[in-house]
């Protein structure tokens, strides 16, 4: 309601706007019945008349009065339809739904000769109740014409699907969006009436016979633990009105008590738990940390070994019953038989709730709300209203005092800010008085003023606003995102950039290696705990994060390797064979003085060449030539040239070469070993480069790209076929020619490998080697290649033993 008196009227849509413009994003708008249908179309009607169908001994030819003056014909087939009941009816263009959610729309019909204008219904087929063989017949002060919506009370709402980040704890439940709602409203469009909460006075004691003692011996774990006992208590259903709230977000209701529970964490965001007071032993309540490995049987009847670090809710025995803000156990919640209850309301420690939580996969709605950081304030105004329900809804009476043990109480974090910094960082010019004005809408109150800003108390429910910049997220969220105006001058400074830029030269290789057919793949840096067993890495360098979402998944990648060997399982899971990928990344390894981020560049091909169609007829599959050439095309792009090479071979690769300059390593790659690929189920021939990216930067900023002209003379051509030892590998042979024919020689290239004991000899292999040679200020006659050859030759029988194949 506005300061005039007038109501503020918006659509669901246009609320759901608002609400993702304060930060609590809409990601659907959903219009929930209480019955499916909402039972339109459906009216009371009265039966006038009933006869017998004379084409058949089961149906009926009733004459229907639906209230509009005129009878209606219906055909029945339910074997106790008569004259004078009340009964619920579908008229002509109804849609009627299936226990299965299937659909069927009523229409005209004739069923046997004998025309149909609509449907006398049963209780199961609207949704009302179940099948009992016949048609629902009501009571007699039923109204005739009466909408069947209106008569069974059919309630029609709206469900919002808010996308809720993580820092926003004061909006678990709906009384914190409806604070936060009311905030906006009253900035932006002088709303007064704040947020209406249910009535909750204090509780009084019926009587005081149910004794109970609690001890909390962690209290950095449980800072707040409160609870009330309450008896005479009947274990039913719910009534029809809790039932469809609960319901419409997707929660399935059990019983009273249990619904009452969960209904008032959805409406607080406070966790609330009822242990049935007779299985409690010693009739007390011990909070404390119970010994590593300690069994305990949790209520979906799975037996969990505990942590020394799980905050357990015990009994006198130190018996676990409920891991605390987590998972109730089996043997002490409340069942039909329950008669009387100890309700729990607590707070608990986030960090202690989510490692509990993550550590037994048990993502519970409570747990949920606690690592978020739930309002230690409002424990015990929750533990009331639920306690106040369960009197109303389950007959039960209070039969103790209310316990509450808070020794240290939550302070409000305490804020300073600047009006300066508000506009500065908001980039609009908000008054004083609109920065005072919204901070009293969220509640934030001042501790100290000045003429500059001061000092706020933030209310216990923020738990992320913990600096100024939080503070002026608050307001900003408040005062309205579309609300800053977008500015229209464009104001730029001259700013100085390294050379190269090494945005700039990513991008470039980016491009490069798209253009030719790779994709970009980006993996999380986050691998399977489990792979560290793959691979002889020390298990003191690797980096373990706690808490992730995935607990299957809290190591940082120490290579790179596991991650695309991931990507390529998955896509092999998909039918998705002919693999060209690549990946910008980091790896992490742990080190005496904190930690090692290293940045790669991979490159990961397997499968065939070339992609399948009706011109190809090569089918051949990618072979170690195909990684070398994109890896020696990359470093071409960038203009490093040169580099030493080495042979690895070690329990990633099969075989494979590394450049390097001295220890600098540039890139390493290969052929996957077939072990590796087999640990990851992967079927067939993986070729892997990784490209220690720093590195290669490093080496990027001493290099130059020259550019020269396209030679005006040919070039001369000559083969060799070398008999050598089989350790003696190509970078040798190329190595030695390049440095005995420098002037001249332009490219050294393997074209043939042949191994034959029985003709070359044991260790032995032969390899057909050509050379280029090229003189840039002549053409080149026979005389001087072949004196370079010769020199060759020479130096190859010396220095590696080599016989020449003639």
């Amino acid at each position: 309601m506005r300061p005039d008196g007038s109501a503020i009227d918006m659509s669901a849509e246009e609320l759901g706007d608002i609400l993702t413009e304060i930060g609590l994003e809409v990601e659907g708008i959903d219009k929930h019945e209480s019955i499916k249908g909402g039972l339109e179309g459906l009216v009371i009607g009265y039966v006038l008349e009933r006869k017998k169908h004379e084409n058949s001994d089961k149906l009926s030819v009733t004459q229907v009065d639906l209230g509009t003056g005129e009878p209606v014909q219906i055909v029945c087939g339910a074997p106790n339809v008569d004259a004078g009941q009340k009964v619920v009816v579908a008229t002509v263009g109804t849609t009627l739904y299936t226990a299965d959610g299937d659909d069927f729309q009523i229409k005209k019909s004739k069923i046997r000769g004998e025309e149909s204008h609509g449907m006398i219904c049963g209780a199961d087929e609207i949704g009302v109740g179940d099948y009992d063989g016949g048609i629902m017949v009501l009571p007699a002060d039923a109204t005739v014409g009466m909408a069947a919506a209106a008569y069974f009370g059919i309630e029609t709402d709206y469900v919002f699907d808010i996308g809720l980040t993580p820092n926003r704890s004061d909006a678990t439940a709906h009384i914190g969006v409806a604070e936060d709602l009311t905030a906006y409203l009253a900035i932006n469009q002088n709303y007064t009436g704040g947020v209406k909460k249910p009535e909750i006075g204090d509780l009084k004691v019926s009587e005081n016979t149910l004794p109970i003692e609690v001890v909390v011996e962690n209290q950095a774990a449980a800072p707040r633990y409160a609870g009330v006992c309450i008896n005479n208590i009947t274990i039913a259903a719910s009534p029809d009105w809790l039932k469809n709230r609960l319901k419409a977000i997707d929660v399935r209701p059990i019983n009273n008590v249990v619904d009452i529970t969960n209904f008032v964490l959805h409406e607080f965001g406070q966790p609330l738990h009822a242990f049935d007071y007779d299985k409690i032993k010693g009739q007390k309540i011990i909070v404390k940390n119970l010994p590593q490995g300690t069994k305990f049987l949790c209520l979906d009847e799975v037996e969990r070994e505990l942590n020394g670090e799980d905050l357990m809710i015990c009994d006198g025995d130190s018996n676990g019953m409920c891991m605390g803000g987590v998972f109730g156990g089996l043997t002490s919640g409340v069942t039909e038989s329950t008669t009387s209850i100890f309700l729990e309301s607590a707070y608990f420690e986030p960090m202690t709730i989510r490692r509990t939580s993550m550590r037994h996969t048990l993502r519970t709605d409570a747990a949920k709300v606690f690592e978020k950081g739930a309002d230690p304030a409002q424990a015990v105004e929750a533990l009331k209203r639920a306690a106040s329900l369960i009197q109303e809804l389950a007959g039960g009476k209070i039969a103790s005092e209310i316990i509450d043990l808070y020794p240290n109480p939550v302070a409000k974090n305490q804020i300073t800010f600047a009006y300066a910094n508000v506009n500065r960082l908001i980039g609009q010019d908000l008054t004083k008085g609109d920065v005072d004005a919204i901070l009293a809408a969220l509640n934030i109150e001042f501790v100290e003023k000045t003429e500059t800003g001061g000092t706020v108390a933030i209310p216990t429910n923020k738990f992320e606003v913990t600096r100024e910049a939080d503070l002026i997220e608050e307001i900003l969220r408040i005062y309205g995102f579309n609300k800053v105006e977008i500015p229209t001058t464009i104001k730029s400074t001259i700013v100085f950039s390294e050379n190269p830029n090494p945005y700039q030269t990513r991008n470039s290789v980016a491009d490069f290696l798209a253009n030719n057919g790779l994709n970009e793949m980006m993996n999380m840096s986050l691998i399977k705990t489990t792979y560290k067993t793959l691979l002889p890495i020390d298990e003191s360098s690797l980096v373990f994060i706690n808490n992730t979402s995935n607990q299957n998944m809290d190591l940082m990648r120490p290579n790179m390797v596991f991650s695309g060997l991931e990507t390529i399982l998955h896509n092999q899971n998909y039918q998705n064979k002919d693999l060209r990928l690549f990946e910008f990344g980091k790896s992490y390894l742990k080190k005496e003085n904190g930690f090692d981020e290293t940045e790669h560049l991979t490159i990961f091909l397997t499968g065939q060449k070339l992609e399948e169609n009706w011109l190809n007829t090569d089918k051949s599959a990618v072979s170690y030539y195909s990684i070398k050439a994109l890896v020696n095309n990359v470093l071409g792009r960038l203009g490093i040239g040169s580099f030493q090479t080495s042979v690895v071979q070690d329990e990633v690769f099969a075989f494979g070469l590394k450049y390097h300059r001295g220890p600098q390593e540039l890139v390493t790659f290969g052929r996957v070993s077939g072990e590796l690929a087999k640990k990851f189920s992967l079927k067939q021939e993986v070729f892997y480069a990784d490209f220690n990216w720093g590195n290669i930067f490093k080496a990027l900023k001493k290099s130059k790209v020259v550019f020269q002209e396209i030679l005006k003379y040919p070039s001369a051509r000559r083969d060799l076929a070398l008999v050598i030892d089989k350790n003696i590998n190509f970078d040798e042979i190329a190595a030695v020619a390049y440095k005995n024919a420098k002037k001249l020689l332009q490219d050294v290239n393997l074209f043939d490998v042949y191994e034959n004991e029985e003709r070359l000899g044991k260790g032995k292999k032969s390899y057909a080697v050509s050379f280029v040679f090229q003189d840039d200020t002549k053409t080149l006659k026979d005389k001087d290649v072949e004196k370079v050859m010769g020199k060759l030759i020479q130096t190859y029988e010396k220095q590696l033993n080599a016989v020449i194949r003639k």
